[in-house]
Protein backbone atom coordinates (compact mmCIF):
# COMPACT_ATOMS: atom_id res chain seq x y z
CA UNK A 1 0.00 0.00 0.00
CA UNK A 2 1.47 3.28 -1.01
CA UNK A 3 1.95 6.33 1.33
CA UNK A 4 -0.40 8.13 -1.26
CA UNK A 5 -3.28 5.61 -0.85
CA UNK A 6 -3.55 5.91 2.81
CA UNK A 7 -3.46 9.66 2.90
CA UNK A 8 -6.03 9.36 0.26
CA UNK A 9 -8.07 7.21 2.38
CA UNK A 10 -7.95 9.31 5.04
CA UNK A 11 -8.74 12.39 3.90
CA UNK A 12 -11.91 10.62 2.65
CA UNK A 13 -12.53 9.22 5.93
CA UNK A 14 -12.50 12.77 7.86
CA UNK A 15 -14.29 14.47 5.07
CA UNK A 16 -17.18 11.35 5.23
CA UNK A 17 -16.62 11.87 9.39
CA UNK A 18 -17.57 15.68 8.89
CA UNK A 19 -20.23 14.82 6.59
CA UNK A 20 -21.83 12.70 9.55
CA UNK A 21 -20.98 15.09 12.00
CA UNK A 22 -22.78 17.97 9.88
CA UNK A 23 -25.66 15.74 9.16
CA UNK A 24 -26.30 15.01 12.96
CA UNK A 25 -26.17 18.72 14.42
CA UNK A 26 -28.71 19.56 11.24
CA UNK A 27 -30.97 16.99 11.88
CA UNK A 28 -31.19 17.21 15.48
CA UNK A 29 -31.38 21.36 15.05
CA UNK A 30 -34.45 20.55 12.68
CA UNK A 31 -36.21 18.25 15.04
CA UNK A 32 -35.78 20.52 18.01
CA UNK A 33 -37.41 23.38 15.69
CA UNK A 34 -39.62 21.03 14.30
CA UNK A 35 -40.60 19.46 18.08
CA UNK A 36 -40.95 23.66 19.53
CA UNK A 37 -43.00 25.30 16.39
CA UNK A 38 -45.19 22.34 15.46
CA UNK A 39 -45.69 20.42 18.18
CA UNK A 40 -46.25 22.99 20.75
CA UNK A 41 -48.54 21.20 23.48
CA UNK A 42 -46.98 18.16 23.26
CA UNK A 43 -43.57 17.55 25.31
CA UNK A 44 -42.09 14.17 23.62
CA UNK A 45 -39.42 14.48 26.01
CA UNK A 46 -41.80 13.79 28.79
CA UNK A 47 -44.31 11.34 27.28
CA UNK A 48 -41.19 9.26 26.47
CA UNK A 49 -39.85 9.26 30.10
CA UNK A 50 -43.58 8.27 31.19
CA UNK A 51 -43.08 5.55 28.85
CA UNK A 52 -45.20 6.36 26.08
CA UNK A 53 -43.68 3.95 23.29
CA UNK A 54 -45.60 5.42 20.28
CA UNK A 55 -44.06 9.21 20.95
CA UNK A 56 -40.81 7.53 20.89
CA UNK A 57 -41.52 5.86 17.55
CA UNK A 58 -42.72 8.85 16.10
CA UNK A 59 -40.29 11.24 17.62
CA UNK A 60 -37.79 8.59 16.14
CA UNK A 61 -39.19 8.37 12.84
CA UNK A 62 -38.76 12.21 12.52
CA UNK A 63 -35.44 12.12 13.28
CA UNK A 64 -34.72 9.29 11.04
CA UNK A 65 -36.87 11.52 8.23
CA UNK A 66 -34.75 14.92 8.52
CA UNK A 67 -31.13 12.67 8.56
CA UNK A 68 -32.76 11.03 5.45
CA UNK A 69 -33.14 14.14 3.57
CA UNK A 70 -29.80 16.28 5.01
CA UNK A 71 -27.88 13.59 3.89
CA UNK A 72 -29.20 13.29 0.23
CA UNK A 73 -29.33 17.55 0.41
CA UNK A 74 -25.39 16.75 1.40
CA UNK A 75 -24.57 14.44 -1.06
Amino acid sequence: MEITTLSQTLINLLISLSYAIITLIVSVTTLYMIDHFFYKKIDFIEEIKNGNIAASIFYSVILLFVAIIVTISIN
